[in-house]
């Protein structure tokens, strides 16, 4: 995985910065001793595993108490996993974006910082936000079918620019020349993803734009669904929205988890709780255990491609 190659081992032996391996990073003990053992500071991860450390009941806060940097990358961090994580270890999770084409990061939130000449506070990161562009790199808004710049606070596609812009994939000239665009002499690479800048320069993701479900004609965030369903619920419990067709509403949305939920009650609850109406599953799949990669993201293909085995086998029976 490129985050935890770049971040995790090459930074580390390039700066000089004496570095703490562990096998499984999905082994919260073994991580939390390794971080109390060895007084490390700074932890980088994915939202999942700060969901998994931060539920688990043998990981005590004072196992983190050393740490004064913790960076979520690789996947969205959830707000529930950043509040559990500060709640359990009084540690704020700094979020930051990139991929693996862009070598990886982009943007990252920082430490609010005290100039102590001015006295002045001066903000690093924002909640919600995956930061400010890294120095040296440019991030540009703009509209998906023309490529034309946004203005600023408007959503669009997101571009990335910079000289940690791949030079391309490997043998595959027509996959690289989809991906990487020149626009105004500076070469860009075409994210996906759908966000958007504030006058301040900070970059919030809304969603991939291959993660919207068509429901009725109307555009529905699948991230969104996610959201609403975990604040909708009294135990913090993971989830996957998936869009598949529908005959009706041209798309449908199926909740895919690990745990028995009846479909009436999260849509009351949900409901109850705020929730735009479209964004309500139609049904809940119950799995064993949800797609995973291997790096702990969340494998949205293989999970499309469980549910839609599973509708059809349903509707064949």
């Amino acid at each position: 995985h490129a985050f935890g190659l770049t971040v995790n081992q090459f930074m580390p032996l390039i700066e000089g910065i004496p570095m703490v391996c562990h096998a499984d990073p999905t082994e919260a003990v073994g991580v939390a001793k390794s971080i109390a053992q060895y007084r490390a500071t700074i932890l980088c991860g994915t939202s999942t595993f700060f969901r998994l450390y931060a539920k688990h009941p043998k990981v005590h806060p004072l196992m983190m108490e050393s740490l004064r940097i913790v960076v979520a990358g690789a996947e969205k961090l959830n707000p529930v996993v950043r509040e559990a994580f500060l709640t359990r270890f009084n540690k704020h999770i700094l979020e930051g974006y990139g991929a693996t084409e862009t070598t990886p990061v982009a943007s990252v939130n920082l430490p609010d910082c005290l100039d102590t000449q001015y006295w002045d506070l001066q903000i690093g990161s924002k909640h919600g936000t995956v930061g400010m562009p890294l120095p040296g790199s440019n991030v540009r808004i703009v509209d998906p079918s023309t490529l034309a710049e946004l203005p600023t606070g408007s959503d669009g596609m997101i571009l990335i620019g910079g000289p940690q812009v791949m030079q391309g994939y490997l043998n595959n000239p027509e996959k690289t020349a989809s991906v990487i665009k020149e626009i105004d002499g500076s070469r860009w690479y075409v994210t996906g993803d759908k966000g958007h800048l504030d006058e301040d320069g900070f970059l919030t993701i809304v969603d991939r734009y291959s993660r919207f479900a068509k429901v009725g004609g109307e555009m529905i965030s699948l991230g969104a669904v996610e959201l609403a369903v975990q604040q909708a619920l009294l135990e913090e419990t993971e989830v996957i929205a998936v869009n598949i067709p529908d005959a009706k509403k041209g798309e449908q949305i199926v909740l895919l988890t690990t745990v028995t939920l009846d479909i009436n009650e999260l849509k009351k609850a949900m409901l109850a709780h705020g929730c735009n109406p479209l964004l309500l599953p139609t049904q809940i799949l119950m799995l064993e255990q949800l797609p995973k990669l291997g790096s702990g993201k969340t494998d949205f293909g293989h999970a499309k491609q469980v549910t839609l085995q599973r509708v059809m086998q349903d509707q064949a029976e």
